[in-house]
Formats: structure tokens, sequence, C-alpha cells
């Protein structure tokens, strides 16, 4: 689990559970979710255990969530540039993934939704005032996040994935079967952290960025990328890509390297908005929106 020393196999495939690297901050590893892409994650949910971000603090022990007044109003911020998750469309109207789970929460709560846009890097900073109720923008769960906010259950997971040409030889994408393969992953991610620890026979080649790995894939310089699923995907579904190449084996989703998912932000103690959080989630998710949501903005498999 979280806290057991990993060990020197990665949690691939068919080995075990469940479990991003953002873009532009800390989010932004496994079992191949099979068949569809969430009916699979729902079922492999942990229930969450009691935990630091669960425990009432002072005040708040004596009154459970549903004691407190109904909130008419939930107010979220997310970003407004990290498409599929939350951007402006074509018309200025927000949208995305993020805003839609949002949307849907308050029609679960039976509330009013007011979303705002920030910047990322005042997200948090606007939930700690107390100007929004939570933060809904991609961010990780993980140690370091943990001591800003509160989370809900994960509602998104970003494995790591192996991409090849489209052709080349079919290997287990396994640290034995990629023996002696060059595999082209950025510096400093989390991706080359993984790769040095479980693929170390293999031909670990450092790149300055993903644009870079991936060009080196497509002119055939390298083997495989390894890199985030999630832009892996649209990157292998664009024009960039050239139709070029495809997914190998995956996904990895070890928690140590790819945090614990995405996940809903809230005020520390704030158990009330948890729980509405989490029970939107859940809805959403035994109901088969949560998966038509995904779908419509996730084209192409992510797992």
């Amino acid at each position: 689990m979280r806290n057991k020393a990993p060990s020197r196999r990665p949690q691939h495939a068919l080995l075990q559970g469940i479990c991003p690297q953002r873009r532009k901050g800390p989010v932004l590893a496994g079992l191949i979710l099979a068949a569809t892409l969430f009916a699979a994650t729902a079922a492999l949910l942990p229930t969450p255990n009691a935990s630091a971000q669960d425990k009432p603090s002072g005040a708040q022990s004596g009154e459970t969530a549903s004691d407190l007044p109904r909130r008419l109003v939930l107010r979220f911020v997310t970003e407004g540039d990290f498409p599929p998750f939350n951007f402006f469309d074509e018309e200025g109207q927000l949208t995305g993934f993020n805003v839609d789970l949002a949307r849907a929460v308050c029609l679960d709560a039976k509330a009013a939704c007011d979303i705002q846009v920030k910047p990322w890097d005042e997200l948090m900073l606007a939930l700690r005032r107390g100007e929004a109720d939570a933060v809904i923008a991609g961010h990780v769960i993980s140690a370091k996040a943990l001591q800003q906010a509160d989370f809900s259950a994960p509602y998104l997971y970003t494995p790591g994935r192996f991409a090849v040409r489209r052709g080349t030889e079919k290997r287990e994408i396994t640290p034995e079967g990629l023996e002696g393969q060059r595999i082209a992953v950025v510096a400093g991610s989390a991706h080359e952290a993984f790769l040095k620890t479980f693929f170390r026979d293999s031909r670990i080649e450092v790149h300055p960025s993903s644009d870079s790995a991936r060009e080196a894939l497509i002119e055939g310089k390298t083997n495989y990328i390894f890199d985030d699923g999630i832009s892996l995907s649209f990157w292998l579904n664009g024009t960039l890509s050239r139709q070029c190449c495809e997914f190998r084996g995956g996904p990895f989703l070890e928690a140590k390297y790819f945090g614990d998912g995405i996940a809903v932000a809230f005020k520390k103690g704030d158990r009330q908005m948890k729980a509405i959080v989490d029970r939107a989630i859940t809805s959403l998710r035994e109901s088969g929106r949560l998966e038509e949501m995904v779908g419509r903005y996730f084209p192409y498999r992510i797992y």
C-alpha cells in the first residue's frame, strides 16, 4: 500500500490494483483497466480508510457533516486554460470535464453552482481565504497536497503509458521484455524516476521535453516513449503525431510515482463539502454518467 516499500517490479497489468503529472504544477502505479474506461475504475476504487483528512478537528468533533446547515450554493474555483479539463470554448463559455463534474455535484446536492476562474497559482490561496468551497482543477492527491487541503475520493487516474511506432515488433511491456530497448522519457519527471527504478536494463534516453521525446519516436531515433497517459492519448490522436504511433502495454499507476488520483480539494476540516462531493461522485459512477462524461472529453482510450 502507500507506506510499503516499493517492490522491484512495477504494479503493471495483471499484477495489482490501481492508482498525474500535470502540465503546470503538482498534478498535473497497477492493473490494466479493461473493458470500459470508468466501469473498471469504479469497481477498483478503494473504500476510504480513516485518515488525517477524514478526522474531525476540535470544534467540529461533536457534529457530523449532515448536522450542518445545507449549502444552498457551492462555490468552485478552477482555471481556464487546461483542456480538456477546464477551458473557454469558441463562444467564450467555460467548459471542460472538471466544469461538467462541478455542475453535476451541484445538481446532486440540489444547490446552485458558482464556478469562478483563477490562475493556477491562486487556486489554493482562494480556498484558504474562504473565497471558494472547493478547487476542481486537476489536482493530484499527494503528501504535499494534503498539507494544504483535504480531498474527495479520486475521480480520475493518470497512468504512465508506453507508446511505440505502428508496426513495431510486439514485445511484452515488462522490464524483461524491454531489456536493451531505447526508451525516451522527460528529464526530471516521475516517469524518468519510474523507469530508472523498474526498467534499469533498458536504454533510458532522457529528453528536455515531451515534444523532444515524441519527435525522437516519430523519427525512429528511439524505440519507445514513456509519458503521461492522458497527454499521450491526445498526442496519438492528434495531427502532431502524424498518426505514427500507438499505445502498447500498460497502464502503470504506482501511487508513489503518479499519485493517488485526481480529486476535488477542500479547505482543511471541511467534512461537509467532502461528504457532498464524495456522494455525488459515487452516484455519477454508479449511474454510468461519469463514464459518459469521460468518453465525451477523452475520446482516445487512456487505460
